[in-house]
């Protein structure tokens, strides 16, 4: 993938793009998909307990027969023992760790201090490389941070031009706090909500720049500082530094 890599906080770098399996993709078996994926270049995949994809990106994983160093793999929390949980994760995705753990929304965690201690924990342990939480408010991430050892390093969150200004306040906060967002969902603005007043923006910046509209979308989260979290495959993402800033100022006036 064009897109390189980001620090987090414990050091780690994290792929700037994921492949994710939830969305259309829960409930499915996505062995083919990551394949193409990981044939296309991502060398980051994003699966959940709740999709139920783990044992799917598990086998395709392993008849890669990519390094496990090259592969960045992501997978999240939805209750229960944490530990049993972490441990159930790994034997369906036949590792031995996994690079980034998430609570899959606030929800699953309960007590946030007692339950984030236990995610500490699973670092501790060598389970998880690093921890994270993907749903969180702006509230919720400052209630976990306020009693954290380690931080979340990241909080996954949909993020589209659409939503972009309720959302604002966290991504300061994450900036601030050096948490990487993670974006799913990015494409909803021109994909589920054709006809907005994001179409012509996005167009424009598609025509001014010769890029596709997906690539725009692609380009405006990255001007966010996010990194994107996507089950789409684009042909090619790449964009120069000109090219984003281009999108940035189209873009600056966002839809309410």
């Amino acid at each position: 993938m064009p897109f390189d890599t980001v620090k987090l906080l414990d050091g780690y770098d994290l792929p700037a793009i994921a492949f994710g399996t939830g969305s259309t993709m829960k409930f499915t078996n996505v062995k083919d998909y990551v394949e193409q994926a990981l044939n296309s270049g991502f060398s980051h995949i994003d699966t959940a307990a709740f999709y139920r994809t783990e044992k799917y990106v598990g086998i395709a994983l392993k008849e890669s027969g990519l390094p496990r160093s090259s592969i960045y793999v992501t997978t999240k929390y939805a209750g229960g023992d944490v530990e049993e949980s972490m441990r159930n994760s790994l034997h369906d995705l036949a590792l031995t760790f996994v690079d980034l753990y998430l609570v899959h929304a606030p929800q699953f965690l309960g007590d946030f201090e007692s339950g984030w201690r236990e995610f500490e924990s699973l670092k501790e342990d060598g389970l998880v490389k690093s921890i994270g939480v993907s749903n969180f408010s702006l509230e919720q991430l400052q209630r976990i941070v306020k009693t954290a050892r380690d931080r979340p390093v990241v909080d996954q969150i949909e993020l589209h031009p659409y939503n972009y200004a309720e959302k604002k306040d966290l991504l300061e906060y994450c900036a601030k706090q050096g948490i990487v967002v993670e974006a799913y969902s990015s494409l909803n603005s021109i994909t589920k909500n054709p006809g907005g007043p994001v179409d012509a923006v996005v167009n424009a910046a598609a025509k001014r720049i010769s890029a596709t509209p997906n690539q725009v979308i692609f380009a405006w989260v990255r001007s966010k500082g996010a990194v994107i979290v996507t089950y789409v495959i684009p042909a090619n993402i790449n964009l120069s530094k000109e090219r984003l800033w281009n999108v940035g100022i189209l873009f600056q006036h966002e839809p309410k």
